[in-house]
């Protein structure tokens, strides 16, 4: 019998399919709060930068807020409080929503750098040209803007699937849980855990590669 603290390689080929499966849950939920926080985080990015009484400080006490607070709680807050006030979501839901709602406000603060790194005279010769606040953020500011934050965009996407284990605490079935799980069942911590941040590192390596790629690329071309 292989006790606790040995690496068992017969389980770990065994337990592959497993630890596969719950790795596909967790790109999944990562991708769609990705998404999600991409889109939360533009509004509240562009938010913070407006010269508007009310939307600035609304944008900088939901960063505040979210940022100053743990993701764990989060998670809890959404699946196990919003009941209180009458709302159920599903494991799924709350999940991809708490984890949005988390990305949303660090990705909010990467789009503002990006917005601020853009040299005013863009907004400036766009507005000149007839274009609306609207259109010159779309069509030229935007567009630059999200060319230099590419990787720390990448770098908050591969934060986002390592948190994304928090989940595991809502009963979702992702990479973590997965390998808990196992442990339970087997009663061998080594492969089950070992397997998980192989896992891991196997989605997060390729993206620091490409993250190191961007950022290699972006400033050869600011070279002088």
């Amino acid at each position: 019998m292989v006790g606790i603290g040995q690496f068992d390689f017969n389980l770990f080929i065994k337990i592959l399919p497993d630890l596969a499966r719950g790795a596909l849950v967790t790109l999944k939920f990562s991708s769609l709060s990705i998404l999600f926080g991409l889109i939360i985080g533009t509004f509240f990015g562009i938010f913070r930068i407006l010269k508007n009484p009310i939307l600035p400080k609304i944008a900088t006490a939901y960063v505040e807020l979210i940022r100053g607070t743990p993701l764990l709680v989060q998670i809890m807050i959404v699946y196990y409080g919003l009941p209180a006030a009458g709302i159920n979501l599903p494991p799924e839901v709350a999940g991809v929503l708490a984890l949005s709602i988390n990305s949303g406000a660090y990705i909010a603060e990467i789009i503002r750098a990006g917005i601020q790194s853009v040299p005013k005279g863009q907004m400036d010769a766009a507005r000149s040209l007839g274009m609306s606040y609207a259109q010159a953020m779309r069509y030229v500011v935007l567009p630059q803007a999200f060319r230099n934050i590419l990787p720390a965009l990448g770098n908050e996407f591969i934060a986002l699937i390592k948190d994304s284990s928090l989940l595991s605490v809502i009963a979702i079935a992702e990479l973590t849980r997965t390998g808990m799980q196992i442990y339970a069942v087997t009663f061998n911590a080594w492969t089950p855990l070992l397997g998980v941040a192989m896992f891991y590192l196997a989605m997060t390596l390729p993206l620091s590669k490409l993250v190191d790629h961007f950022q290699k690329r972006i400033g050869g071309h600011e070279s002088p």
